[in-house]
């Protein structure tokens, strides 16, 4: 009888059984899903395996896999919820140390967990670059203060991708807490010992919350606790241990040094009042007895940073692992006959586009040159007197700075139907254009991984519902399309906009800091960044225990950190919604069908400000045509112009 099981059975029951044992639970269930990777209780979300299964990708799913049984094998949830800090800097940095303890267990004791989880991490430092004035800006100390641990307790080095900004901090590092972060090697085995080295290790580098200490001690004074073991009120799943790379902390740690002012009266308001209708009867409902909690007014007038409950469950993910290949091309056909029509309106715009920048790109030639291009228009001369030298051209380029144009499109809820339809058009054509021209361009998505909060709110739940918990859902940003990537690769990702389940919340301050970030690592002289998008920021589960403005206050501090201070340039398309009211450089269209042709108009904006400025700066002869008694005869002009179209081509 013939078999009839997939190549990736074997596999997929192997990992099963191994991560049972290592969790030494027979009762773990583990499921492989686009959704992955992900734990909850005793459920293990992997992502599903591609059809050609590298070795690469094998030690990155066992990799997956072993944090997740690790985690269930030697993390107490409850203990680390008591430990951990208030502050809102410490408490990533917390996680990610506690999180080195669990793998270092697992590493310590077998070499193939090491190697796999060696490999998880590799190939999340691999997608990053070291930016050294971005990281002194905002400090990732989570990241660092996490590798400087695990090389402590296991003695690997860090990634070589990581190498250089762990050495940037590791001096002063060293120099507070390096004698408690030596004590941590023997304190591993137990968890309520290593968390209290931990806490002395975020007082060292004052990033801890020495009053809430002080208040946590004399708490377990009165209760008959042990000393020095402080509590708090608040909890959350580490994300890494959950398959989720250390990057990712990242982001909490500039969110962190961002402010905000809350009145009394926003305080008050409930998200239901803010919060954007148009899938509410998709999302589901609160549970029974969940009520929305009210923000704590003890603060009235002072000044709140904007916090982040937990990174634990956010991901940041490349379109094709969240689809298996064979659904995207049948999600991209579908994609290109909805839009046919458009596509050739969309083309014809995006031409124009090309022109416009092949003209800025090459405009005038040198003649009477010793090398180059044989100038044929002189060959009368050689004829007239054979002794005479040959005469040579080259083409001149211009003062063109090579550029990265990054697409930031929002995949919420609000989007579904024509406006996904026609972004992933525009964004497809555009990128095609571009690439021509040599102008890198990078498609990315923003939305949430689930509807009400996902399973930050249910860890939110665990602790008690502590007031004011910040942002509580977990975050899903893809990568459509890399700046590197050929086109021609990452064509079929964007059909996975078309996707059911995909679109639902939208949280653009943070998704507007990460394509930020991910610019200021390109080494382009050029960068822009352009958003689209069609509403406020919304998040049901995150305004309903915070203020009403909460997350829209922190959408304009970041535009008006990158407008006010970055290289990168900021602009904006709103469709349906006025963005004007928050990007200075922005363009609200009522029709969805008018997308092409801002996009169009607003790129083109743009690279007519560079020649102006290269105007100004001298480069205005660059841009003239060489004088005719100079200039090539007509043959030569048309020859040139078929030159170009066989490079375009």
């Amino acid at each position: 009888m013939a078999n009839n099981e997939s190549p990736l059975e074997p596999f997929k029951r192997a990992l099963a059984n191994a991560a049972r044992s290592l969790a030494e639970s027979p009762d773990l269930e583990i499921v492989f899903s686009g959704e992955g990777p992900q734990l909850s209780g005793n459920r293990a979300v992997l992502p599903h395996p591609p059809r050609d299964l590298t070795p690469i990708d094998a030690a990155r799913i066992r990799g997956l896999a072993d944090q997740m049984a690790l985690r269930i094998a030697h993390h107490d949830t409850a203990a680390h919820a008591k430990a951990r800090p208030a502050s809102p800097l410490g408490q990533p940095i917390y996680d990610a140390i506690e999180q080195a303890r669990i793998e270092a267990i697992g590493a310590n004791a077998l070499g193939g967990v090491r190697e796999n989880l060696k490999a998880v991490m590799e190939q999340a430092w691999a997608k990053r670059s070291f930016n050294q004035i971005e990281a002194l800006a905002n400090p990732p100390m989570a990241d660092v203060v996490a590798l400087m641990v695990r090389e402590r307790l296991t003695g690997d080095k860090p990634p070589a991708m990581a190498q250089p900004m762990v050495d940037l901090f590791r001096p002063d590092i060293e120099a507070k807490a390096g004698a408690d972060l030596d004590r941590l090697s023997e304190a591993v085995a137990d968890q309520a010992a290593f968390a209290r080295i931990a806490r002395a290790i975020l007082r060292d580098l004052a990033l801890g919350d020495d009053l809430a200490d002080q208040q946590d001690q004399e708490d377990q004074e009165e209760d008959g606790g042990e000393e020095g073991d402080p509590e708090s009120s608040e909890d959350t799943e580490d994300g890494e241990g959950e398959g989720q790379s250390p990057q990712q902390s990242t982001m909490d740690d500039s969110e962190a040094t961002r402010t905000e002012s809350e009145d009394a009266d926003s305080q008050m308001m409930q998200a239901e009042d803010d919060a954007e209708a148009e899938d509410s009867d998709d999302a589901p409902e609160l549970g029974d007895g969940e009520q929305p909690a009210r923000p704590d007014l003890k603060g009235e007038g002072k000044v709140v940073t904007y916090r982040v409950f937990t990174t634990a469950h956010d991901e940041i993910v490349a379109a094709e692992e969240l689809c298996d290949a064979e659904e995207l091309t049948r999600l991209r056909a579908y994609l290109d006959q909805q839009l046919a029509s458009l596509s050739n309106v969309v083309s014809r715009l995006a031409n124009k586009l090309q022109r416009k920048l092949l003209a800025q790109q090459n405009r005038s030639w040198s003649f009477d040159l010793e090398e180059g291009i044989l100038d044929v228009a002189r060959l009368t001369r050689v004829i007239v007197d054979p002794t005479a030298p040959l005469s040579f051209k080259e083409e001149k380029d211009t003062e063109f700075r090579d550029t990265v144009v990054s697409i930031l499109i929002d995949n919420s809820g609000s989007m579904r139907g024509r406006p996904i339809m026609v972004a992933a058009v525009c964004a497809d054509i555009l990128a095609r254009t571009l690439e021509r021209c040599g102008v890198k361009t990078e498609i990315l998505g923003f939305t949430t991984r689930a509807w009400k909060g996902g399973s930050s709110r249910e860890d939110w739940l665990k602790v008690g519902k502590p007031a004011q918990p910040g942002r509580l859902n977990d975050l899903r940003h893809i990568i459509y399309k890399a700046a590197d990537a050929p086109w021609r690769r990452a064509r079929r990702n964007l059909g996975l906009m078309m996707r059911e389940g995909l679109l639902k919340e939208n949280i653009d301050g943070e998704a507007l800091m990460w394509a930020h970030q991910r610019l200021l690592g390109r080494p382009e002289a050029r960068r822009i960044l352009m958003v689209i998008s069609d509403g406020a920021p919304v998040d049901d589960s995150t305004l309903s225990v915070n203020s009403g403005h909460y997350l829209e206050r922190h959408l304009r501090e970041v535009i008006g950190e990158i407008e006010a201070k970055s290289p990168v340039q900021l602009i904006a398309i709103g469709i349906g919604h006025d963005v004007t009211r928050y990007y200075r450089r922005a363009v609200t269209i009522v029709d969805v069908e008018q997308l092409a042709g801002a996009i169009v108009d607003q790129l083109a904006g743009l690279f007519d400000e560079e020649i102006r400025t290269l105007s100004r700066k001298g480069g205005a002869a660059l841009l003239q045509p060489p004088p005719n008694t100079q200039g090539p005869s007509g043959p030569t002009r048309r020859s040139t112009f078929k030159e170009v179209r066989r490079a375009v081509a």
